[in-house]
């Protein structure tokens, strides 16, 4: 993403217009996918049947989750007015803190005590014993909390926290989120309605425009702060993104704190607020800026605990007491952390092809699946582009691409119960080549390739040309997403309150 795309990015300006422009194109999406699937479905098309089923499954998972994006995009409006006739009432604003640098903590907390609300409370939850950190809190006002029993990490951190506080709010903020002075001002209102227990704000990364992994990941960010999480709003499907957020006490109590038998309990603690009757409102303004991952190591220890945690979450969402539109919001948020698996289905295909014969397809000539897929796949990859009113990169696109081993590493562990720790994801960015954090899209890559060479010697067959061609489409996409690891990032080091408030405000 340029860095003129980043300060132009706003999830409510210019709206109806693309509202418009979805609205154009969902009857030709609709006519693509059934050219495209009548085609694909005939009798005659099967090939290896085990290839083909693989093809059909991957392709009617992409198609659900397209459905599902179509139809939480038509639902996003226009936010209504700031609410002001709520308050003021005492806020207590949380900071939970492992091991972070003191600098990144320190901005944070410094713009958390600065925040323009009558009463406000400021506690650094310290997860980590670090006597500095205390000073550090009291230097600016703040209050400080340690505890000496560390199990439950984060969510534990904050339940010992909400036992030694006590006002009838509390703000939540990752240690490296500087929320903006007007945070409480923005959010606060919505609980005039009794039924509201959380308020949701989007999470920024202010180093996007400094770093092409923060970069890419706030892409992919900006794509669910904007239309889909606005989409999820009008329909009371939104859900807690564990910072950047205002949580009503009784709410929390009535559920019995945060669930910390999670890696995402921020999850977890939405579909249990659903499921009592409490209400979760999204504000789609960017009230607080954070940093997003700078090496490709915390981007994939990243993911990796939000697809783990989304996952373990099917089987609890599916058993759910909600009602069938949130039950079904939810299933298609936690699900798609399954869609590395069509990304391994797709790059197999042409590799099993070019080196043993077998195919997936059978009775149709290149030219003839590429009449029935290309438009299909061009518009929907357009819809989404003017969803994401161009903060949707094919940068984040090819790193979402070469993280699809993340998604098979974690619905494993979920299917087979495997436990996950909680692993903070790191603030600052190691200098210098990762390849070993990206080794699988690397075997992929090196398959890949070695394929096509392999293909391109041994025949020119049109087939054979067809199933190359797929193969160099994936090899790059796959070293675009790679790159960064391959060639080394560095920390872009933004740490200043003001300059991370200037990239949010920008």
């Amino acid at each position: 993403m340029t860095v003129t795309s980043l300060r132009q990015w706003s999830p409510t300006a210019g709206w109806r217009q693309v509202r418009r422009r979805l609205l154009c194109l969902l009857p030709v999406n609709v006519a693509l996918s059934i050219w495209y699937f009548t085609w694909l479905l005939a009798p005659e098309r099967i090939g290896n049947p085990v290839l083909y089923g693989l093809l059909i499954v991957a392709e009617s998972f992409n198609l659900v989750q397209a459905a599902g994006f179509w139809w939480t995009a038509s639902k996003a409006k226009e936010p209504p007015p700031t609410r002001t006739d709520f308050g003021p009432v005492p806020v207590d604003v949380l900071i939970p803190v492992y091991n972070e640098e003191l600098d990144v903590v320190e901005a944070t907390v410094a713009a958390a005590c600065r925040l323009a609300y009558p009463e406000v409370t400021v506690v650094v939850c310290d997860d980590g014993d670090r006597d500095e950190l205390a000073a550090m809190a009291v230097r600016h006002g703040a209050e400080y909390i340690r505890r000496s029993d560390h199990s439950g990490a984060k969510a534990g951190n904050l339940n010992h926290a909400l036992l030694r506080t006590s006002s009838p709010f509390i703000a939540v903020f990752d240690c490296d989120h500087v929320p903006a002075p007007s945070f409480l001002g923005a959010t606060m209102g919505h609980f005039s309605d009794p039924n509201v227990a959380l308020v949701q704000t989007p999470q920024h990364y202010a180093n996007a425009a400094d770093n092409p992994i923060a970069a890419a990941a706030w892409s992919q960010q900006a794509l669910f702060f904007g239309v889909i999480a606005r989409g999820k709003d009008a329909m009371g499907s939104m859900f807690c993104c564990g910072t950047n957020v205002v949580i009503r006490r009784e709410a929390l109590e009535s559920v019995g704190g945060i669930p910390e038998d999670s890696v995402t309990e921020d999850f977890e603690l939405s579909v249990r607020l659903r499921e009592r009757g409490w209400r979760i409102a999204y504000v789609p303004t960017v009230l607080a800026s954070g940093l997003g991952p700078e090496d490709m190591a915390s981007y994939v220890s990243q993911q990796h605990r939000w697809a783990r945690g989304c996952l373990a979450a099917v089987a609890t969402v599916a058993r759910s007491r909600l009602p069938w539109r949130q039950r079904a919001q939810f299933l298609l948020s936690s699900m798609f952390f399954l869609t590395g698996w069509t990304y391994l289905i797709y790059m197999t295909l042409p590799v099993v092809r070019i080196l043993g014969g077998q195919q997936a397809l059978a009775g149709a000539t290149a030219n003839q699946f590429l009449d029935h897929f290309a438009p299909y796949f061009c518009f929907s990859m357009l819809t989404v582009a003017i969803a994401g009113r161009g903060s949707y990169t094919f940068s984040a696109f090819a790193l979402m691409e070469a993280s699809f081993w993340i998604h098979i590493s974690a619905s494993i562990r979920a299917l087979l119960r495997r436990r996950s720790r909680f692993v903070v994801t790191p603030k600052v960015g190691k200098a210098g080549r990762q390849p070993g954090a990206v080794a699988p899209a690397l075997v992929a890559l090196s398959v890949l390739i070695v394929s096509a060479v392999y293909g391109l010697i041994h025949s020119r067959s049109p087939a054979t040309l067809n199933n190359v061609a797929f193969a160099d489409l994936h090899i790059s996409v796959l070293l675009v997403g790679i790159w960064p690891a391959l060639v080394g990032t560095r920390s872009s080091r933004v740490r200043s309150p003001d300059l991370r408030l200037e990239r949010a405000a920008a």
